[in-house]
């Protein structure tokens, strides 16, 4: 049986791959559905609406801890109600099949009921469409 991205672990990419191909990478989106291909599907990326800055450094506090357990560390920038994910693998320039992973565990955390990641009402942080 195939193992979802989520149940996956982040592997050292050491260089000299090449990057996934549109294709390939479409492929891989299918499990992070949300994840938006950018710069010719050598980047994912996805924003998030907080209902505020505390909620939002919360959500990026969850995400750096997930990253340094992954050993994979995406860019993020966030302010006063919001929260951006960009994910891509720098040593190959492109996506590697870790880039999705990683979108798969953050979704994950964000699934999961949870006071850092929870507004300050209780609610999830939403996705901005």
């Amino acid at each position: 049986m195939t193992d979802t991205l989520a149940e996956k672990t982040c592997t050292p990419c050491r260089g000299g791959v090449p990057p996934l191909t549109r294709d390939e990478a479409q492929r891989f989106q299918a499990q992070a559905p949300d994840w938006e291909l950018g710069d010719d599907a050598h980047r994912i990326q996805r924003s998030f609406r907080c209902r505020n800055f505390r909620d939002a450094l919360a959500l990026v506090q969850d995400i750096g801890e997930l990253a340094e357990t992954e050993g994979h560390h995406p860019d993020i920038s966030f302010g006063w109600g919001y929260v951006t994910v960009s994910l891509s693998t720098k040593k190959i320039k492109g996506l590697h099949e870790n880039d999705f992973i990683m979108a798969s565990k953050i979704d994950w955390v964000l699934d999961r009921s949870g006071p850092s990641t929870a507004s300050s009402d209780g609610a999830n942080p939403l996705p901005i469409k």
